[in-house]
């Protein structure tokens, strides 16, 4: 029901900008847009703890959530959130049915040619996770032939393909990690800060990490691409800037992941 509300919501506002957009004033400037109707719509899964979830009374965190929020407020608007399937996150940003993507987005050079990226607000490793009795992985090389849980269209997929896994889509860290604990997939890869963030939820979880990729992957923010996305891609960017400066990503960092992920 959530989801449902929320998809009235973007073709409410899809609606509304049809029907006041030639008369605004404002233009091709998304940013104008977002600050005459003082909202800016934020898509993420709201799933994937601890970038983006929901905790026992319902209300949304994580250090996306917060991000999110810290830079509707340097903007001076509100933010409403989007929820949905990571697979169609990217397409409904592109399709304009909401104005930001923020959910943990791994700067690739594919999606580089597609959209423009706001600075990083994190750096992380992609991490290799299997049942802690399992010993015929020991590294991403192992993963010929074996088998696979990751969001269909994510990062994790590619790299384990690239690797010759064969990949089963899921939805939730914790449906993947499920998977590799009954033994219906040989492994998982993720981000290592959320692997991190599980195990100290649940200490006594039978997985292991067993390999890490060399370099961090840069995490921003994906928008449009185009002269229309230019002033609000400036102020976000501006925003992402002093939210470092101010100490303010540290410590966002240091809440949900017990690091400072934003360095």
């Amino acid at each position: 029901m959530k989801r449902i509300l929320a998809w009235i919501f973007v073709l409410a506002m899809i609606l509304s900008a049809a029907g006041c957009g030639a008369g605004s004033g404002s233009g091709g400037d998304l940013l104008a847009q977002i600050q005459e109707r003082g909202t800016i719509t934020v898509a993420m899964e709201g799933n994937w703890a601890p970038w983006g979830y929901h905790d026992e009374t319902d209300a949304l965190k994580g250090y996306d959530a917060d991000l999110a929020r810290a830079i509707g407020e340097k903007l001076g608007v509100e933010v409403e959130f989007i929820e949905g399937e990571w697979d169609g996150l990217l397409s409904g940003m592109e399709a304009g049915r909401y104005d930001l993507v923020i959910n943990g987005v791994d700067v690739t050079p594919d999606r580089a040619e597609k959209y423009d990226f706001s600075e990083p607000y994190a750096y992380i490793r992609t991490a290799l996770v299997v049942r802690a009795d399992n010993e015929d992985i020991q590294g991403f090389a192992d993963l010929q032939g074996k088998t696979t849980a990751n969001s269909i269209g994510s990062t994790y997929m590619e790299l384990a393909e690239q690797y010759g896994a064969t990949v089963s889509g899921v939805d939730t860290l914790d449906e993947t990690i499920q998977m590799v604990l009954q033994g219906r997939v040989d492994a998982t890869l993720n981000a290592d800060q959320s692997f991190f963030d599980y195990l100290r939820e649940h200490p006594d979880a039978e997985i292991k990490i067993v390999a890490e990729t060399e370099e961090a992957n840069a995490i921003a923010i994906p928008m449009r691409k185009g002269e229309e996305t230019a002033s609000l891609r400036a102020a976000v960017d501006q925003a992402i800037l002093d939210l470092k400066a101010d100490g303010t990503l540290a410590k966002l960092s240091e809440t949900y992941f017990g690091a400072d992920i934003s360095k």
